[in-house]
């Protein structure tokens, strides 16, 4: 297969890339040139802005594509322009979305708590959303617009211990140097993902004959309080916890008002088995504590 991933040098990017290696196909990846090319000689690289559009045209204007994998998309003039440029040169696309696309009530999210084929379109760039609302908007684009098949997989929180977004690092260092954190509900339940599971994913959707929204995260929810026991445990210190107040350092990146997870009922009827969360996040919180001492 002739694969093409926008995204595809760090974290589950990278991961996803030395997958589809490992299965033989031919991948290019289109990246900016800033993380440099872990790769070498076994991808093409293209490197272009994805934001100037006439560059991004002219580099994929010779090639056609069996998969193209976007995880770098985060507005619908992104996903526009991607709909466009792509039209008859490839046979399916694989969006990554996230978990940020459904409201935090406190209830388990199926696909169906947002529908992209109903989402009334606004147009404009990253700048002019929220996260979750650019993702909302790039989703809907791409459902209505795209001439190709589309799988948009929504995301959780990717854990791993190169995840340069530093998320559980942040607790892991904070705990480890006695310093606050501050979260506005210490019992809200969350589900996360490794980076591995992640790109595993990612590829099954893009090898399956499916279409549509996916969920995609690790079986069970684990509460911040049960997370930060856990760090706690590893570290042999007590973590400093703020319900209320503390300057930004301090705020938690996983601090939400309520419960918020999703359902995999569907990504598992079409024939994904998840791992349990409790099965690897000791291991990760430990080799993280390593880390950080």
């Amino acid at each position: 297969m002739n694969i093409l991933v926008l995204g595809g040098t760090r974290f589950f990017g990278k991961k996803l890339v030395e997958l589809c290696l490992q299965n033989g196909h031919n991948v290019t990846i289109l990246t900016r040139g800033q993380s440099g090319n872990p790769f070498g000689k076994k991808v093409n690289q293209l490197i272009v802005n994805r934001d100037d559009t006439d560059s991004l045209a002219q580099a994929l204007s010779s090639t056609t594509w069996d998969i193209v994998y976007d995880n770098i998309c985060y507005s619908p003039n992104e996903a526009l322009k991607i709909c466009e440029i792509l039209e008859g040169k490839t046979k399916k696309l694989v969006f990554t979305s996230t978990l940020s696309t459904y409201e935090i009530d406190g209830t388990i999210k199926t696909e169906e708590d947002f529908n992209p084929f109903h989402y009334e379109v606004r147009m404009g760039n990253r700048e002019d959303f929220s996260y979750g609302e650019g993702k909302r908007q790039a989703e809907a684009v791409l459902f209505k617009e795209a001439t190709f098949p589309v799988v948009a997989v929504r995301f959780p929180i990717v854990m791993g211990e190169n995840d340069y977004t530093r998320r559980l690092h942040f607790h892991v260092e904070r705990i480890l140097q006695e310093q606050p954190i501050s979260l506005p509900n210490i019992e809200a339940k969350m589900s996360f993902i490794t980076d591995d599971e992640a790109a595993a994913f990612l590829y099954f959707v893009g090898i399956t004959p499916i279409e549509g929204p996916y969920n995609a995260t690790a079986a069970g929810a684990i509460s911040l309080k049960d997370l930060l026991g856990l760090i706690e445990e590893m570290t042999g210190k007590h973590a400093k916890i703020s319900l209320v107040g503390g300057d930004e350092k301090s705020q938690s990146p996983y601090g939400v008002p309520a419960d918020w997870y999703m359902s995999t009922t569907k990504a598992e009827a079409a024939g994904f088995t998840f791992s349990h969360l409790h099965d690897w996040l000791p291991t990760l919180v430990k080799a993280l504590v390593k880390e950080h001492r």
